[in-house]
């Protein structure tokens, strides 16, 4: 028993021994089915999330008056010719504290030292919708950012085991990931990688299968699951393969160097649209940290200590300043996407587009009233939403991520804290 627990461990958490009290044996099971891949996706739904790691200055960016005839605000002004493709949210929040040490949960709505007994961990909706449609294209998710800066670089992504995803750093390595074939060595590894989980699944399923015969029936449904899990961890194997045969797409420009986070900026946005362009992903996620230099942009001072600006104008106007470009960018990204042909439709009709922070007011260390634009994915926008922020009518943030999962075509009622699809 010992050996087969062994045997099936060593092909990863995923794969791990269901319970079965009938042979005292303990571990965790169970996985997402995995469709096939469907080719280039014309019309597919799509996702990317945008989130800064130390917010906005709110008062600055909401409107006074809700609706399609909301007055323009001074980080608005960057986004007011593409309104009528955005909604802004105000009153959207996970009901959460913890101030900067908080800001990862704004993609889960749940903080990683209190996911531990939640099925889903802390997981993020773009990881919890490339576990269900992710393997579709060739990147099941990118996930961009920084890994330097501060409380530890790029804090967007989680697994559903309480993972941080490691982010493609700079627009030189998001070109070479979208575009730069693999060479012969790397090639020839990674076949051989696949040949031995290839080998090690095999052995699982002998395993398995010999196991099947010792426990009663109430481990036998539970096996049956896990046999589902050994098939969709085939399927998923089988289209790493394929995927690893067939070329990249051509890019249309010279690699790009990295120069600093703020001239960056421009440039990953490009490179995300060609990643949903060209179809090698349906799920991006963008970071900005705080290693976003102010002096890049001529402000001699530091990020994260203007961030707590105590009301000081000085400093809140450079804040606005360095905001004002982060949006501009933003809203560049939204018009570009509108402008890219997908099937009968435009590409931004096709993506759901996320901007906001986990950040509702660093000066004070408020997760609350965060800052939420979404655009895109075929909504009806061009609003300004103020929603219920407290009491039995409080809407979560949480909603609105349930209802983009089920328009990309993941079948859930529920993710993180939500409480319906509503918002």
């Amino acid at each position: 028993m010992n050996r087969r627990r062994f045997i099936l461990k060593s092909l990863g958490a995923a794969l791990a021994l269901p319970s079965l009290p009938s042979l005292l044996a303990s571990a965790v099971g169970g996985n997402s089915a995995v469709q096939t891949a469907k080719g280039a996706g014309a019309g597919a739904r799509r996702f990317v999330g945008i989130g800064n790691l130390l917010g906005y200055q709110v008062k600055h960016l909401f409107p006074e008056s809700t609706g399609s005839a909301y007055e323009q605000t001074p980080l608005l002004k960057p986004l007011w010719d593409v309104r009528k493709n955005m909604t802004v949210y105000r009153g959207l929040d996970h009901g959460i504290k913890g101030g900067h040490f908080a800001v990862h949960s704004f993609l889960s709505g749940v903080l990683n030292s209190e996911a531990q007994n939640r099925p889903g961990g802390n997981v993020t909706i773009d990881q919890f919708m490339a576990d269900e449609i992710g393997f579709q294209t060739r990147f099941p998710s990118l996930t961009v950012g920084s890994e330097g800066g501060i409380h530890g670089g790029c804090q967007i992504a989680w697994t559903k085991s309480g993972v941080r995803v490691p982010p493609i750093t700079g627009p030189a390595e998001l070109f070479d990931r979208l575009f730069v074939s693999d060479s012969q060595e790397r090639q020839a590894r990674r076949n051989q990688e696949n040949r031995l989980q290839a080998s090690i699944l095999d052995s699982g399923l002998v395993d398995a299968n010999r196991l099947s015969k010792q426990v009663n029936r109430e481990d036998k449904a539970k096996l049956d699951e896990y046999f589902t899990s050994l098939r969709d961890v085939e399927k998923r194997l089988e289209l790493r393969q394929q995927w690893a045969s067939r070329p990249k797409p051509q890019p249309p420009f010279d690699r790009p160097e990295n120069k600093n986070k703020v001239q960056d900026l421009p440039m990953l946005y490009e490179l995300i649209a060609l990643a949903l362009q060209t179809d090698s992903t349906r799920i991006a996620t963008l970071e900005i940290g705080g290693d976003f230099l102010p002096q890049d942009l001529g402000i001699d001072k530091a990020y994260h200590g203007l961030s707590h600006h105590g009301n000081d104008e000085a400093a809140i106007k450079h804040l606005i300043t360095l905001e004002t470009y982060q949006i501009e960018q933003f809203g560049k990204f939204v018009a570009r996407l509108a402008k890219m042909a997908d099937g009968e439709r435009t590409l931004l009709d096709s993506t759901s587009v996320l901007f906001g922070s986990g950040m509702g007011d660093a000066n004070a260390h408020k997760n609350s009233d965060l800052p939420i634009i979404l655009a895109g994915g075929g909504y009806r926008h061009g609003e300004f939403k103020r929603v219920p922020s407290a009491g039995p009518s409080k809407v979560p943030l949480c909603n609105l991520y349930v209802d983009i999962a089920q328009r990309m075509g993941v079948e859930t009622e529920s993710f993180g804290t939500s409480t319906g699809r509503s918002v």
